[in-house]
């Protein structure tokens, strides 16, 4: 490999992308495609959203089906990639002064494997997830993901699985919401603006952003991946959004490509 490798914020959205075929679940296909295979992943989910920094450890960390009210096809998705504790130990030597956890009982969340099983189908690539501290402020996990930027010159595959804007409320749930809502437009297309100019300041302190940034992010856990992502940066990586577009009117499915 020629450079380091890119990090990628992909915008999950619905469980039942992991199940369909759609412009999403192609774009996330032909992201990967223009990459190099990495060596191993390390995602960042919206939905491991715990009071502490763990990693997943084992051989094989089990798929999790952490929904309700889904098809059975849903529940019966397997994502059998293969754990790396050598990238669990890396991640702990990176990450100072901050003790990072193990954890045998988590596993890979419908946030990360919904996103892998369209990105890298043949679950050969190890996989280790990292979970996001609820207690800690968006600045914490800039810096989070700034330690960890090393792994893209180690062939490691950096990911954030989330939403840039994700609300739940204004979903329109059983309704074709043929554009998004003003609001979450208007977000989207400021917070695309602060990622190219580098303002990463005014998205970590997102909540000075105005009444869009609080209908936009109601709850920090979807957003927060990004930041890690956007830490990830290094001097003379370009910056590309590869798949766009929103999922019942207040769901933004934007993905960011760093390098």
């Amino acid at each position: 490999m020629s450079g380091p490798m890119p990090s990628v914020f992909f915008g999950h959205g619905n469980p039942m992308n992991a199940v369909q075929q759609n412009d999403f679940t192609e774009g996330w296909r032909r992201v990967a495609a223009s990459m190099p295979k990495p060596s191993s992943i390390l995602a960042i989910s919206a939905h491991w959203f715990v009071p502490g920094t763990a990693v997943t450890i084992g051989l094989y960390p089990r798929t999790i089906h952490d929904f309700g009210g889904f098809p059975a096809e849903l529940f019966d998705v397997q994502y059998p990639a293969p754990g790396d504790d050598r990238l669990v130990r890396r991640v702990q030597s990176l990450v100072k002064p901050y003790e990072v956890g193990v954890s045998e009982d988590w596993g890979l969340d419908h946030g990360t494997w919904s996103v892998l099983r369209h990105a890298y189908p043949d679950a050969d690539i190890p996989v280790v997830q990292l979970s996001i501290n609820e207690a800690r402020p968006p600045a914490f996990h800039f810096e989070l993901g700034q330690q960890l930027a090393p792994l893209r010159n180690e062939g490691v595959l950096v990911i954030g699985s989330g939403n840039l804007v994700h609300n739940l409320h204004a979903y329109a749930w059983g309704r074709h919401v043929p554009s998004p809502y003003d609001w979450a437009d208007r977000f989207e297309r400021n917070a695309m603006q602060l990622i190219l100019s580098g303002d990463y300041s005014s998205l970590v302190n997102y909540e000075r952003l105005g009444p869009d940034a609080h209908l936009a992010v109601p709850t920090l856990q979807h957003f927060l991946p990004l930041l890690y992502v956007l830490g990830t940066q290094q001097p003379r990586d370009t910056l590309s959004f590869p798949v766009s577009g929103f999922d019942g009117g207040s769901m933004s499915m934007l993905c960011v490509r760093v390098g």
